[in-house]
């Protein structure tokens, strides 16, 4: 769900994404703080990305040296978000609070926040140093530092005993050129009036839009737009081809020599793609042309 205010000085962005962070988890197979490093990025993707133009995507990947490696998340406008860890089988204890230790699972290291549109001559990169590994802070400073947008962000998922995702979602509250002294106060009193998390804001009942009623109280926001986020890969048959090629002929005809076939494996879906040498070494031969 996503709004404005009227006066064009605020703009805000709530994602409740229970259901899809569960999806990713079943579907990456992984652990409880695995589930929730790829849940919050995918959360903040959604968010960063929401209300953008058509075919355009928005990439965030943590490059940290925690056991996780890397965590990814790529969204578009329409809701659709896919994502990957570098190892789901992580765990490791609680951390001070009792929480999972999502900051050291993902570790120090870079976030980059990539933007592309199929017509761009080149993507849009953002670095930024990850400041704490809990993902919605390191994407907030980003937007700050980076973009100089101020704004308020918050990301949360919650996994219980058995490992299942049991609340997820997020918000962005962005300030936009020209805002006041009054409509900044308003938001900052707003978000501090929420005196929950948005996994708790989640499990109290509320919905996507009652949040968006919370954080743009007093700020007349404009009728909200909604989309439905899900879990969904882009990737195909021919996209498997195109990428095939990039391991060039020999190792191409090595593969075949081994196994008989050339087999790969989507990072964000797990489906497996069986080319026969026919096939394979006819996506080589189209590609030289």
């Amino acid at each position: 769900v996503r709004t404005i205010a009227a006066n064009g000085e605020v703009s805000c962005r709530v994602v409740t994404g229970t259901g899809l962070v569960n999806a990713a988890a079943n579907v990456q197979r992984t652990s409880p703080v695995a589930s929730a490093a790829l849940g919050r990025a995918m959360i903040c993707g959604l968010l960063l990305s929401a209300g953008k133009k058509e075919g355009e995507t928005v990439q965030l990947e943590l490059r940290g040296d925690g056991p996780l490696k890397t965590t990814v998340a790529i969204s578009n406008g329409r809701g659709e978000v896919r994502g990957y860890v570098g190892d789901p089988s992580v765990v490791l204890p609680p951390n001070s609070e009792g929480h999972l230790d999502v900051g050291k699972a993902v570790g120090k290291g870079i976030l980059a926040v990539v933007r592309n549109h199929p017509m761009w001559k080149n993507p849009y990169t953002g670095l930024t140093t990850i400041v704490s590994g809990e993902v919605a802070e390191d994407v907030a400073s980003y937007l700050a530092d980076s973009e100089q947008t101020p704004s308020a962000l918050g990301a949360g998922v919650l996994v219980d005993k058995k490992g299942e995702v049991v609340a997820a979602g997020g918000f962005l509250v962005s300030m936009l050129p020209g805002a006041t002294e009054d409509s900044i106060r308003t938001v900052e009193q707003n978000v501090k009036s929420l005196k929950m998390t948005p996994t708790e804001l989640i499990r109290s009942g509320m919905s996507a839009t009652d949040i968006v009623g919370k954080l743009m109280k007093d700020l007349d926001p404009l009728e909200v737009a909604e989309s439905y986020p899900k879990y969904y890969c882009s990737c195909g048959r021919e996209r498997v081809r195109r990428t095939v090629v990039l391991l060039g002929r020999k190792d191409i005809e090595d593969l075949i020599a081994e196994q008989g076939h050339v087999e790969a494996t989507c990072e964000f879906c797990k489906r497996c793609y069986r080319l026969s040498p026919e096939e394979a070494m006819e996506a080589l031969n189209t590609a030289a042309l």
